[in-house]
């Protein structure tokens, strides 16, 4: 602290201070945030039931889920809605829904949309789409909306994950035939006639969650499987294209083994760049719920974060790892304790896998009681689908979004500064942080009058003690009457204080 500014720390600032972690932004972003999206949700209409699958394709968001109706925002159950079942799509830029509305008789658990925005494939429950025969899987013209005729691959049973490469359709699940030929729970079919391919790497258990690499000569899955053409791969494996053999993974030995006790799985994964980011979720006490990074051509671990409460969902944009799960426990790597409430929206860095700075959040419902269970982004914004209710303490079901808007959250409202005199000509000021939903770093200014007597940067997060700032005012006259005030500001938003006014001595 510079001497010239006569400021001091308490030692609750010290406290907090060694407290916070150690993670800093590591990317220059839009004034009045620091992650790659602000934290305040914009207007989006809501579903009434689990958003289970989300993907963009253009200026378009496919959704799709538990549902059966949407509805406009800020309208409860029943009021302002329209028939969706199962399947629907929303502008993006604008959160309404477009004219989008094929009739599924079952959920959708999984949508992937083709690289060049031309195709969108559908997965889950269902074994009709407007009254023709889709078993399991379907694929639509992005321009026109309509089903593609003669494309019909026979899945039976659910499809959970969906991936396209090229002319290829990489398909997870539980199944175990497609098209009455074994494939067990991976399988890969012809994006232009959905006639099975070759590639089987035979799954023992679920695939949650399909990858490419972004040259597309790998293929990653993830999900709860123990082994992969019979030799052993837990949970998450990169794969031959064409073969599907399974090449080392080193990153994978970073999920415990399944035992009766703790069974980690896979349950969703994102490649940015040459780095994939795997989300997990453990069954069992303190079984790894967390999120790592792996290099995308050696499978090598780069970092794992170890908060407890699954992850459902994650989504990599710039150098940010945007998070969905019911995290609880953060202490390990240096962040929030246990009880000290569920955080569903998080942010790591994709660098260091620290938190960030980026902290709305959602309550959790339905069977799952983990919130948001699927993202999707067109480079700028956040999709986040789930089985919540409320967003930032309002209703809103199902689905939200976050963009890079500038703006983000205001800080807190800081309270009037304390203020003493006593001793002669000098007045002792102090003040404590607030919180802010996407910072974590303010900037606060202490006035006396109009006039500017000192600034201070200072970090704050919900769990951690207030960082209290004082300050020794000198040089003033005896007898006067003082007011100081404080203004605190993330970059773009400024809050200010009420006025506290003291008597020097």
């Amino acid at each position: 602290m510079k001497k010239a500014l006569l400021a001091v720390v308490t030692t609750a600032a010290v406290v907090a201070a060694a407290l916070v972690p150690s993670g800093r932004p590591v990317e220059a972003a839009a004034p009045g945030f620091a992650s790659a999206v602000s934290a305040v949700s914009q207007t989006t209409w809501q579903t009434n039931a689990s958003v289970n699958a989300l993907a963009v394709a253009g200026n378009t968001v496919y959704a799709g889920g538990l549902f059966t109706r949407i509805r406009q925002p800020g309208k409860e159950v029943g009021q302002g809605d329209a028939a969706r079942t199962y399947i629907a799509a929303f502008n993006r830029s604008t959160g309404v829904p477009t004219r989008f509305a094929p009739t599924l008789n079952g959920a959708v658990w999984s949508i992937a949309t083709s690289p060049d925005g031309k195709w969108v494939v559908i997965g889950g429950d269902f074994t009709t789409v407007n009254g023709v025969a889709r078993k399991r899987v379907a694929l639509f013209s992005v321009a026109t909306g309509e089903l593609v005729g003669g494309w019909d691959p026979a899945i039976n049973y659910r499809v959970a994950a969906l991936a396209i490469r090229g002319n290829t359709v990489y398909v997870g699940g539980s199944f175990g035939r497609v098209d009455n030929v074994v494939r067990n729970r991976l399988a890969a079919v012809s994006l232009k006639t959905g006639v099975l391919t070759s590639w089987n790497p035979d799954a023992d258990d679920d695939v949650h969650a399909i990858e490419l690499s972004a040259d597309g000569n790998l293929v990653f899955v993830g999900g709860g499987f123990v082994t992969l053409q019979g030799s052993p791969h837990h949970a998450l494996a990169m794969l031959n294209t064409t073969t599907g053999a399974a090449y080392s993974m080193p990153a994978a030995a970073a999920i415990p083994a399944k035992t009766v006790d703790c069974d980690s799985r896979v349950k969703d994964l994102d490649i940015l760049g040459n780095k994939v980011f795997v989300a997990n979720a453990g069954s069992g006490i303190g079984c790894y719920d967390g999120v790592l990074a792996a290099d995308a051509s050696t499978g090598k671990l780069l970092w794992q974060s170890s908060c407890l409460g699954a992850t459902e969902a994650v989504k990599a944009i710039g150098n940010w790892v945007y998070k969905g799960s019911h995290a609880h426990d953060c202490s390990q790597d240096g962040g929030f304790p246990d009880k000290t409430g569920m955080h569903h929206l998080l942010v790591l860095s994709g660098i260091t896998g620290k938190l960030g700075p980026w902290f709305p959040n959602t309550d959790a419902g339905g069977e799952t009681e983990v919130g948001p269970l699927a993202f999707a982004s067109g480079g700028n914004d956040v999709w986040a689908g789930g089985d919540f209710t409320r967003v930032n303490g309002v209703p809103q079901q199902g689905l939200t979004r976050f963009t890079n808007a500038p703006g983000g959250a205001r800080p807190g409202l800081p309270a009037a500064p304390k203020v003493s005199s006593t001793r002669a000509n000098r007045a002792t000021v102090g003040f404590p942080t607030v919180l802010d939903l996407d910072n974590i770093s303010l900037t606060y200014t202490l006035y006396r009058g109009k006039t500017k007597v000192g600034s201070w940067k200072r970090t704050s997060y919900s769990w951690t003690e207030p960082v209290m700032t004082t300050f020794n005012d000198s040089g003033l006259t005896s007898g006067q009457s003082v007011a100081y005030r404080v203004e605190v500001s993330d970059g773009r938003n400024i809050r200010t204080s009420a006025a506290a006014t003291v008597r020097i001595r």
